[in-house]
């Protein structure tokens, strides 16, 4: 937990919905890479529909803020579909498969 008691997202794993032309996924992912406490952004297109792009976005930082992440998606003319992952705390973990996962 960071000093203020406050704790820190460091990882975010969403499935966004865009227009399918404007904004370019390019574009997309320019504009959270320029929200403040975001480190690095991947952007996956996985679904294309007639009107709609799917997209799974990855965010890294040190301290990532989700209304700020929401704010900008909204303003490009994103939305979050849902949110399928998040790290938080001082360091981030991997997922780890579970021991029935593994046979």
């Amino acid at each position: 937990m960071s000093k203020a008691g406050r704790v820190k997202i460091r990882r975010l794993v969403l499935d966004v919905l865009k227009p399918l032309k404007e904004p370019s996924v390019v574009d997309v992912a320019k504009a959270l890479a320029r929200v403040k406490g975001v480190s690095a952004v991947n952007v996956t297109v996985n679904e294309v529909d007639v009107e709609t792009m799917g997209l799974i976005i990855t965010i890294e930082g040190e301290d990532i803020n989700f209304d700020d992440i929401e704010k900008e998606l909204t303003r490009v003319g994103a939305v979050i579909h849902s949110v399928d992952q998040v790290v938080v705390g001082e360091k981030i973990i991997e997922s780890a498969q579970p021991p029935q996962a593994r046979t």
